[in-house]
């Protein structure tokens, strides 16, 4: 078996909207390369990449798989990434550890939101690509309007290399412009190009030609001066215009079908940059790939295995990891047993005693290492530039369905947050709710079936409550006595106390002006103790308080009655008597909210964003969106997401983040205070 390193080795991820047909395209190469000896087909729910429960039940892809593959002497390893916006952080994480790309466009649908979506992404991340227009056997194919779609959305330097032969169902393969020879049928001849393509084909021919003069001064001078451009100067400059960006090839066919898909593994081989030809990203500065250097590999994925536990995937940038050693994780400051890697294809595990630099593989449990964490060797420590995840943007509570599951939710979360970085758990004091955080409604209803089915915890999502505070809005004072006398020692404590609003509405306070001994000192520590146990719950719904200064300003005290936990109780009903006579109100969380969106969209975004209750603060043009700034009551954005996806067929994004709390509008009040009151009564 070959060996295969940095200068054999291409990883490419490909990159679509949902629907595209990626994972037909991988399937479509695999068999073409030998690996399979059938094509799956993602309808039926079976196909090597989509092997998991939820991706076959939802026929769309939810994880990253790797999916390696040998073509003319090199190895590719395919990453398919899932294209529905709501796996985002899979995206990225194949992205980070990929050194191509390829960008899959529908011959029917054309250009769409997660087509934009992806190729802003490769922008940012300056990853060389092709674009595929895949289905040229679908209903409603237009290869030719479907490319200059492309040149007016992703812009002039996407240049056919190749064009279809026929469309729908008269599809039969396509046309090499460089070679000027057609490829029909599968398998994939070589045919003469048909005469009723050859003036289409001599047409994009000369515009591809110039395109790729344009790379190198001295080839534009030759192709200035009229001079024949040979097939090697050609293939070379295109290469190198692919890999500085220059040039985006498009190519064409049907992944289904499998016409032409050994055509976009010639393009790979000839046109994207291999694992010797990218940098290594380090937090002090970018490096040259070498075998030789001492170790260091970018862990980009975790799973949770139901038969080899946690597995981690990594991507070997120097140097070389071995089964059964050591590594030391410069995240973490701690050292790692390595034991038996893995080659993955699919869920399809191979063992493999080494995992070269420039490839990927997998090894099972690691104790401390987590997901963008580096693997390096001790004495020669380097930290690799992490993935950068999306913030999530959607919540859900989560509650245990049975007994049997709170005691098992804790651990399953945990693991959920460990295989995908993308969810955020935490609970939520104000409410005592347990929040799951993700990309959208789509992520989290994956992730509730993910924890039944992999870590047998049954769980139940619900919109959260929104966490609500109370405060006061005038300064009140209070006088509280607890007194009890039942034979032998009594209990007494009495305490005043002055509450004023804090104008910043932030965390309460406790203070003493205590004079003349009415309270001891050694009972003013249990007389805040009180106090602060009562902040948790407010006098109109329960709310934790803030914005509130409780001074402690005099009491009395008996010499053999008094207690702590008798002033401990008096400050504590001091404090709940003042709120009561502070005139108290309900505030709510505002957040702030960046939506950015087409321009076309952006009056319907306002609009909308009116009827919320928010403040639109600002708006700002960025190329062909807006980016709107607005302030909103967080009670009116819990379903944002669903709503914006909706409003906009997914073209528009958001932010949003805490920004304040607010009074409630009276009204409001009204109601969730009468809701209160209702539950209570229903609990009795």
């Amino acid at each position: 078996m070959p060996k295969y390193g940095l200068e054999n080795i291409h990883n490419i991820v490909l990159l679509s909207h949902s629907g595209a047909g990626k994972t037909s395209l991988s399937e479509a190469m695999l068999f073409d390369a030998g690996v399979i000896n059938r094509l799956g087909k993602v309808d039926d729910g079976y196909s090597t990449s989509d092997y998991d429960p939820d991706e076959a039940k939802r026929r769309i892809s939810i994880n990253l798989s790797i999916l390696p593959l040998t073509w003319k002497e090199r190895k590719i390893n395919i990453l398919d990434a899932p294209g529905y916006a709501d796996f985002v952080g899979e995206v990225k994480a194949g992205m980070r550890i990929s050194e191509g790309a390829i960008v899959v466009v529908c011959a029917a649908s054309g250009v769409e939101v997660g087509t934009e979506m992806v190729w802003n992404y490769c922008e940012e991340a300056k990853l060389p690509r092709l674009v595929y227009v895949n289905k040229m056997d679908r209903e409603n194919a237009d290869f030719f309007k479907v490319v200059n779609e492309i040149q007016s959305k992703l812009g002039a330097r996407c240049h056919p290399i190749q064009i279809a032969i026929g469309a729908q169902k008269t599809f039969q393969g396509v046309v090499d412009l460089l070679t000027m020879k057609a490829y029909t049928g599968t398998p994939t001849k070589e045919v003469e190009v048909p005469a009723a393509v050859k003036a289409q084909a001599d047409s994009y021919r000369e515009k591809l030609v110039e395109a790729i003069a344009e790379v190198d001064d001295k080839l534009i001078e030759k192709y200035l001066g009229g001079e024949q451009l040979s097939m090697e100067e050609l293939t070379k400059a295109l290469r190198q215009g692919v890999i500085s960006g220059k040039i985006v090839p498009i190519l064409a066919g049907s992944a289904l079908q499998n016409v032409a898909a050994n055509k976009v593994l010639d393009a790979i081989f000839d046109y994207l940059p291999l694992a010797k030809e990218q940098k290594v990203a380090t937090a002090s500065g970018a490096i040259d790939a070498s075998e030789s250097a001492p170790l260091a590999a970018l862990v980009f994925k975790t799973t949770a295995d139901p038969y080899v536990g946690k597995l981690t995937y990594l991507r070997v940038y120097n140097g070389f990891i071995t089964s059964n050693s050591q590594a030391y994780n410069a995240n973490q400051s701690a050292n790692e047993r390595i034991g038996q890697l893995y080659s993955m294809r699919g869920k399809t595990q191979e063992p493999v005693t080494e995992i070269r630099a420039g490839d990927i593989g997998a090894v099972a449990k690691l104790s401390v290492t987590a997901t963008g964490d580096t693997l390096c060797a001790q004495d020669k420590q380097v930290k690799l530039t992490p993935i950068v995840f999306p913030s999530p943007i959607f919540r859900m509570s989560v509650y245990p369905k049975t007994k049997i599951d709170i005691d098992k939710m804790g651990s399953g979360l945990t693991r959920l947050t460990e295989e995908d970085p993308t969810l955020k758990v935490h609970r939520e004091l104000g409410t005592g709710e347990t929040i799951l955080s993700g990309m959208g409604d789509s992520h989290l209803s994956v992730a509730a079936e993910k924890m039944q089915r992999k870590f047998g915890v049954n769980v139940e999502l619900a919109v959260p409550k929104v966490a609500y505070r109370e405060t006061i809005t005038t300064s009140a004072k209070a006088e509280y006595k607890h007194k009890k006398q039942s034979g032998g020692h009594g209990q007494y404590g009495h305490v005043l106390l002055e509450l004023e609003p804090k104008p910043d509405r932030g965390p309460c306070e406790f203070a003493e002006r205590v004079v003349g001994g009415s309270v001891p000192r050694n009972y003013i520590p249990a007389v805040e103790k009180g106090v602060v146990e009562a902040y948790t719950e407010g006098c109109l719904c329960g709310y934790p308080v803030i914005g509130v200064k409780a001074i402690l300003y005099d009491g009395s005290f008996h010499p053999v009655d008094s207690s702590e936990i008798c002033f401990k109780i008096a400050g504590a009903g001091a404090f709940k008597k003042g709120l009561a006579e502070g005139h108290p109100i309900l505030l709510e969380p505002i957040m702030n909210l960046k939506v950015t969106v087409p321009n076309d969209l952006t009056g319907d975004i306002i609009g909308d964003l009116n009827t919320k209750r928010a403040r639109v603060m600002g708006m700002n043009p960025e190329g062909g969106t807006n980016v709107i700034e607005a302030q909103v009551p967080l009670a009116e954005v819990q379903r944002y997401s669903i709503d914006l996806k909706s409003m906009t067929q997914g073209r528009a994004t958001y932010l949003v983040e805490f920004d304040h709390y607010e009074e409630v509008p009276a009204n409001i009040t009204q109601k969730l205070v009468a809701q209160k009151q209702a539950e209570k009564v229903e609990k009795v």
